[in-house]
């Protein structure tokens, strides 16, 4: 017997060899911010080797103001992007070749942060008042239309200074991080209006162009379980490894700060989701019932033309672990 099993082991070690001659497929991910927690499971994944595993050579370009990260994925210059849904819906419409196959939080956190001693307390209480957010941003149509509101919005500069001291102050923004910075620098924790809770229900996504899609479907599979192992391994493990690498690349993430982060993806379940069906089976997992919802809401509003676009057509499950 001992004899008979010489050849299966042979095998396998020339199996083993040429895996490991084979080179690493190349992916560069252009992502939507300069590199923070809110990216911490794909710094989980690299630091810890899950794409070298998968066969995967990645390399994560950070983002930030004016970072072309959609032209950049449709015309193949990045083969990934991270981005919210609504916006790659709105420009998927408008012809950019792109499709969405993975999801990085189940619920885009952005929304609308309140001073701690504003009298603003639900979305119905915005009405007259002044925001501090980007113009285009769906979500403030959305709230207009379905609490009949009326309201003046100052464009968004990325930064908290206009919100600290001023209780009247609404802004945008990333309650995973801007609220770490009001404290910090002197103000009250704000509350925060959440885009989920108004029914606005975007995820936080994964992009490629539809040539890179077509072209390397084992390597987007392989990319998507690396960074669900990524994912699991940040929020219930040991961050310490992608919070490393962070530091490195971004000097503003301080232990503090990549710690409240990180508490607050996992409090609020982004990863995970929210709903009855969340859990670590969720993770990456994307619902062509959702993405309906979302073109029906957005073509109510009338800033996507009707039929331009279904759910087929903007995203796609084909990669996602089975």
């Amino acid at each position: 017997m001992k004899f008979l099993r010489l050849p299966a082991l042979f095998l396998l070690s020339l199996a083993l060899l040429h895996a490991a001659d084979k080179p690493l497929a190349k992916i560069t991910v252009q992502l939507d911010w300069v590199a923070e927690p809110e990216h911490g499971g794909l710094y989980q994944a690299l630091a810890c080797g899950y794409f070298t595993e998968a066969g995967l050579d990645v390399t994560l370009l950070p983002g930030g103001p004016g970072a072309q990260v959609m032209p950049s994925v449709a015309t193949g210059k990045v083969d990934i992007a991270q981005s919210a849904s609504t916006d790659s819906i709105l420009m998927q419409a408008e012809g950019l070749p792109i499709v969405q196959f993975a999801a990085v939080f189940q619920d885009d956190p952005a929304g609308i942060l309140v001073n701690a001693d504003s009298p603003v307390r639900t979305f119905q209480d915005l009405q007259g008042k002044t925001i501090i957010a980007r113009p285009q941003w769906a979500f403030l149509e959305f709230l207009k239309k379905k609490y009949h509101l009326t309201v003046n919005t100052i464009p968004q500069n990325f930064s908290v200074t206009a919100f600290l001291g001023n209780k009247e102050a609404l802004q945008q923004g990333y309650f995973i991080a801007e609220p770490y910075h009001i404290t910090k620098a002197g103000g009250k924790m704000p509350r925060f209006l959440a885009t989920w809770d108004a029914g606005f229900r975007s995820y936080a996504v994964l992009v490629t162009n539809k040539k890179f899609a077509r072209e390397h479907p084992a390597e987007l599979r392989a990319f998507v379980r690396a960074c669900a192992k990524g994912w699991r391994d940040y929020i219930e493990g040991d961050p310490t490894p992608a919070h490393a690498v962070l530091k490195r690349v971004n000097e503003n993430n301080t232990d503090d700060f990549m710690m409240f982060s990180r508490k607050q993806i996992i409090d609020a379940k982004l990863v995970t989701g929210r709903d009855a069906t969340g859990g670590d089976a969720n993770i990456c997992r994307l619902d062509p019932a959702r993405y309906a919802t979302q073109i029906s809401q957005l073509e109510d509003l009338g800033i996507l033309a009707k039929g331009k676009v279904t759910a087929a057509t903007v995203m796609t499950t084909e990669f996602l672990p089975k």
